[in-house]
């Protein structure tokens, strides 16, 4: 009797291994953002077929708007997802970022003559949050040490910079 207590292989609880039931959802949860990727893929793919078809006359300036924001607002959304598989969170500057062209997309698409002054007013003011938010977020500690994305862009565009201006000078 006392054996079987202390060997921990025959205690229910030992098949209770935190690690590996994080890793396993950690996985599914890899899995289910791959297959996100994929469906957002094969979306943008779609609507960029419709916005070539679009471009065909008469052209009607306002479905090739509409048809191009969309666009770009499914491109930032499978780079917010890109960038969650890559470093396992979600990128502020990402979401804030299509959260202002999805609402830029609705008041251009309605027209803001047509649009009640309550609604410009309110989408506004959400512009307005959303732009602070985009500013607040350079003074906001990254969530995870070591993990700063906007840090290392700067650092890779400012190398870049600089080997230009290397081979310029050079010549």
């Amino acid at each position: 009797m006392q054996d079987s207590y202390n060997n921990p292989s025959s205690n229910w609880y030992s098949w209770f291994n935190k690690s590996l039931i994080v890793r396993a959802l950690e996985t599914i949860q890899d899995f289910i953002v791959v297959s996100l990727c994929i469906g957002l893929f094969s979306v943008m793919a779609i609507q960029l077929r419709a916005l070539f078809i679009s471009l065909l006359p008469p052209l009607n300036f306002k479905a090739v708007t509409s048809d191009i924001l969309f666009l770009l607002i499914l491109v930032e959304l499978f780079r917010l997802l890109i960038i969650y598989l890559q470093e396992q969170r979600v990128s502020i500057g990402v979401a804030v970022e299509v959260s202002i062209v999805s609402a830029l997309r609705e008041v251009i698409v309605r027209g803001v003559l047509e649009t009640p002054w309550s609604q410009i007013l309110s989408a506004c003011a959400y512009l307005l949050v959303m732009g602070a938010l985009l500013i607040i977020r350079v003074w906001i500690p990254p969530t995870f040490s070591g993990i700063d994305p906007e840090r290392r862009q700067q650092k890779a565009k400012s190398q870049t910079f600089e080997l230009a201006n290397s081979k310029h000078s050079e010549s």
